[in-house]
């Protein structure tokens, strides 16, 4: 009884890292990953637009 019970329970790896890395988890991470690299790139430049009228 206790094999059928933990055959059923027990799922494997694979089928974990087929739910973790879905098409739609995996584009959200690109999304994030992209948002992170435009912040990143775009920090050290000042916007002077804004200090034109000083």
């Amino acid at each position: 009884m206790d094999n059928e019970l933990l055959s059923t329970v027990y799922r494997p790896p694979s089928f974990l890292m087929k739910r973790i890395f879905s098409r739609e988890n995996l584009w959200a991470l690109l999304f994030c990953l992209i948002l992170i690299a435009l912040v990143i790139f775009t920090a050290d430049s000042s916007p002077t637009w804004i200090y034109q009228g000083f």
